[in-house]
């Protein structure tokens, strides 16, 4: 498989989601939320102020924001850009990662690299710490059945799965796959249950079967893989995003991201 390049002039791309006929992604660095289009057109909402990371939808459209440094979560209507919960009392460390389900709640880790948790924030946006003691919480996803959440341990190098509860809680947690090639970052879902993960410092993205077998790899060269998520007409685009560096920090000022994109032949699923 070989990506095509789809857009790039952006900081550090995170939080790819796929929503109403664009990819939606996070410029962290660059503060900012960029869309972009299957031609490679590009818009931009600008968040000053703010590093945003994880993104997602809730059911009525509006699009929620993962503030890494703030520790807070923001909601774009189309119009304006609003706090809807302070995380500060709640996160150990900058947030990262989000998945909202089809009810409006949304799943956010907070990336310590010992004690990360994940934060769910219900539809009146009230919150509750709903899974402790992570490596690294960065990736996540929902299975088709809504009733496992998979997130990736960057620092533990694994991906680790719960069972969804009817109220949002997540129990019975047990590991999806372990001593992967690299620490993954963002993660997708395919329609059979595999999921693509970023392999930062393994310069490439890896699907992954439940147990940890690895059947496809797509090399990226010398960049570091950053995020990764489904989308097109039949959801059967992979959207890749890359970096020159895995470290944040290094790239303040650059724009050297990337965004590719390759036809899988299996499809997505779940959520986002």
């Amino acid at each position: 498989m070989n990506p095509t390049p789809l857009a790039k002039g952006f900081c550090f791309g995170e939080g790819p989601r796929w929503f109403e006929g664009l990819l939606w992604f996070s410029d962290m660095l660059g503060e900012a939320v960029h869309t972009v289009d299957l031609n490679g057109s590009m818009t931009t909402l600008p968040l000053p102020g703010h590093a945003p990371s994880g993104l997602g939808f809730r059911p009525d459209g509006s699009l929620l924001i993962a503030s890494t440094e703030a520790r807070c979560v923001l909601r774009y209507d189309g119009e304006t850009v609003t706090t809807i919960a302070d995380l500060s009392a709640f996160a150990p460390a900058n947030l990262g990662d989000m998945v909202v389900d089809d009810t409006g709640r949304a799943y956010v880790g907070s990336q310590a690299y010992e004690g990360g948790v994940i934060v769910r924030i219900d539809p009146d946006d009230s919150v509750t710490v709903v899974a402790e003691d992570l490596d690294f919480p960065n990736g996540m996803v929902i299975t088709e059945d809504r009733a496992r959440l998979i997130v990736a341990e960057s620092i533990g190098r694994r991906l680790t799965e719960f069972t969804i509860g009817a109220d949002g809680a997540l129990a019975e947690r047990r590991v999806f796959a372990d001593g992967l090639d690299g620490p993954p970052d963002g993660i997708a879902l395919d329609a059979d249950g595999a999921v693509w993960t970023s392999m930062t410092l393994a310069h490439q993205f890896e699907r992954i079967l439940p147990g940890g077998a690895v059947t496809d790899r797509i090399d990226i060269g010398d960049r570091a893989a950053i995020a990764c998520a489904f989308g097109g007409p039949g959801r059967n685009l992979l959207f890749l995003l890359s970096s020159t560096d895995a470290y944040p920090q290094r790239l303040v000022g650059t724009q050297l991201a990337r965004l590719d994109v390759v036809k899988v032949e299996t499809a997505g699923a779940g959520l986002p």
